[in-house]
């Protein structure tokens, strides 16, 4: 009599394992509706968060000072960064209609997006100019810039704005990769 040898199971299972995972996983993409894009008049509430249409918005790839933070000039002296990078913001929309291709929304139920107005890049001008740091690889020549022309915060030495949250109890969070990454699955 012979001997009933085991019968192998080659990559194969395994591999169709793998592709009806793929399959599942573009169907459920695919029924899940796209994040709007919104467009229209655009109010400010600080240097990286707009209002439009009764959302709020933050801006992606940025981080900038918050509305208390104040920073120092080149030569020692205080500013508040803060608001000014908020007034700056208010002067780049100056009441022309905004538009934000929307990425998901964070943990506090902001929609999170890249904003433009007449075709300029919001949070771009704000890293170049200063008015916020750059959240890698997110504007990452536009902060370089800034840096080395010692634009704005750059001009003295300041806390993050994540850092100056952190140490004065400000629970309103920056640009968070993880919860941005957890929105599309959540």
């Amino acid at each position: 009599m012979r001997a009933k040898l085991p019968r192998r199971r080659g990559p194969w299972r395994a591999l169709l394992l793998v592709v009806a995972f793929a399959v599942l996983a573009v169907v459920a993409a695919l029924l899940e509706p796209l994040p709007p894009t919104l467009s229209g008049e655009a109010s400010v509430a600080d240097g990286d968060t707009l209002r439009l249409g009764g959302e709020r918005i933050r801006l992606t790839g940025l981080d900038a000072p918050e509305l208390d933070q104040t920073c120092t000039d080149t030569a020692g002296a205080t500013w508040s960064c803060g608001r000014e990078s908020s007034q700056r913001l208010r002067e780049l929309i100056n009441g022309e209609a905004v538009h934000c291709n929307t990425e998901g929304r964070d943990r506090y139920g902001r929609y999170l997006g890249r904003c433009s107005v007449g075709g300029e890049d919001l949070g771009a001008v704000l890293v170049a100019e200063g008015f916020a740091v750059a959240a890698l690889p997110f504007y990452a020549t536009e902060d370089a810039l800034a840096r080395r022309e010692k634009r704005g915060i750059w001009a003295g030495p300041f806390d993050t704005p994540r850092h100056w949250r952190d140490t004065h109890g400000d629970a309103t969070a920056g640009f968070d990769l993880l919860g941005w990454i957890r929105s599309w699955f959540g």
